[in-house]
């Protein structure tokens, strides 16, 4: 789940149209590469986990759909600037977002994790062991908050702009450990021989939601009953089992 930092970003590509059909049209932004939920598969496509809700949500909605890359940091600054009208790339809700976007319900939670090599045998929680440790966390996210605010100064903090490059410092033996969406760990991290959960799970915020803008409001109401609808005729489910072994709906 991810945490923005505001900061001044720009369009990437337009990838790909969600759903064609007669009604409003609606540019959708996603950050990747974040696996499972936003990524480009072999072939180049955009996939995953939101994508895939994002275009069941634009039939139900009878909405035209163009699907927009957005570095991350430029996220809400994007938005505001009517570069997309809807963020729907893992974005956590919290108050201090809520001022500046109107967030959709909830549509999945998931916690954060802890991953590193098959020999670390410290206990996360403990302080004093974990002090001097070097802990990767994606930037700007709610992991990232919550390594700033339980482990700053005892631990040291790298940032990192996408997951990807995260890993590739664990592998290089640059980070003991990292923070990250437990379903990003279970696929970035996991995948790679000689790595395992260093960590129990933990559970941080008051999960992902889309982000509009403020005055978009009949959009929300658009959003909330279109997954209200593919809740309840299985489509969500339908799409959450190709890509996770047990339940992130909310």
């Amino acid at each position: 789940m991810k945490n923005l930092i505001i900061a001044a970003g720009c369009v990437l590509a337009i990838l790909a149209s969600g759903a064609h059909a007669e009604g409003r049209d609606l540019r959708i932004a996603f950050d990747i590469p974040y696996k499972p939920f936003e990524y480009k598969d072999e072939n180049g496509e955009l996939t995953g986990f939101e994508v895939d809700l994002a275009s069941a949500i634009c039939e139900e909605m009878q909405a035209n759909c163009e699907f927009v890359v957005q570095a991350w940091d430029g996220m809400i600054p994007g938005l505001l600037a009517r570069k997309f009208d809807l963020i729907m790339s893992s974005m956590s809700i919290t108050d201090e977002r809520a001022k500046r976007v109107l967030f959709s319900d909830p549509y999945y939670i998931t916690p954060g994790g802890w991953f590193g090599p098959e020999d670390f045998d410290t206990d996360v929680t403990d302080m004093d062991a974990m002090k001097g440790k070097t802990v990767g966390v994606q930037r700007g996210t709610t992991m990232d908050t919550y390594v700033t605010e339980e482990m700053g100064g005892v631990v040291t903090i790298k940032r990192y702009t996408t997951a990807d490059d995260m890993v590739l410092d664990l592998e290089g033996e640059r980070l003991d450990v990292v923070f990250v969406d437990y379903p990003v760990g279970e696929q970035t991290v996991l995948s790679e021989d000689g790595f395992k959960e260093v960590g129990e799970p933990v559970k941080l915020g008051q999960g992902v939601a889309v982000a509009m803008r403020k005055r978009d409001k009949a959009v929300a109401e658009e959003v909330n009953e279109a997954f209200r609808t593919i809740k309840e005729d299985g489509t969500y489910d339908t799409i959450m089992k190709k890509y996770f072994t047990y339940d992130v709906k909310i």
